[in-house]
């Protein structure tokens, strides 16, 4: 038991220090952005009414309940409800495939609009608003790439759990993956605002 405890908590440690490496890179993103829109602040708010900001509040919405959704699964499995706690995980999952299709979609409506990053018409619309855009197509698809990893990550778990291997009695994976998972919602909620709701 006391090896068990040892384990658990090794694990949870490197976690830890994992998600800690992925807040300073995001950390940089933000200071990055942060002195850009003291460079461009007018340009920053004329880019940012340019995003739909309908995706961006459902995509909102839909992290914050998959945030739920994971901490209930921790629960769960605390428990011992094992059914209750692949359900849960499922909907996790489908959440976020919910998200990427959602991005998927706003991207496709930017880019037809001609907006992306290299475009000659983003390029006419000036330095500030050229800045914003290949900022916003970075970080939010640096973030959509953990988005994926995330759920990836949590589906897995959630087969091991099927199989046993993920138990009430340790459950360190799917508590690790919950971690993971929360940071990708807590990144959303500084790039929701930053950048589709500036005045």
């Amino acid at each position: 038991m006391s090896i068990e405890h040892r384990d658990d908590t090794g694990d949870r440690f490197g976690m830890w220090l994992f998600l800690y490496t992925e807040v300073i890179l995001f950390s940089g993103l933000f200071i990055l952005y942060a002195v850009s829109l003291a460079n461009y602040p007018e340009q920053f708010s004329q880019a940012s009414h340019k995003l739909n900001i309908y995706f961006g509040t459902v995509n909102t919405l839909v992290l914050l309940t998959s945030s739920l959704t994971i901490a209930l699964a921790v629960s769960a499995i605390q428990m011992g409800r094992i059914k209750q706690t692949l359900i849960l995980c499922w909907i996790t999952v489908g959440l976020a495939i919910v998200f990427l299709i959602n991005k998927y979609f706003e991207w496709s409506a930017e880019i037809g609009h001609g907006i992306y990053p290299g475009s000659e018409q983003l390029a006419e619309m000036g330095a500030g608003i050229t800045v914003f855009f290949n900022l916003y197509y970075f970080t939010a698809g640096l973030h959509g790439l953990h988005v994926l990893i995330g759920a990836t990550l949590i589906g897995v778990v959630a087969v091991m759990t099927a199989k046993g291997k993920v138990t009430s009695d340790r459950y360190v994976l799917l508590e690790n993956s919950a971690l993971y998972w929360h940071l990708v919602d807590l990144v959303w909620i500084f790039l929701f605002p930053l950048y589709y709701l500036i005045l």
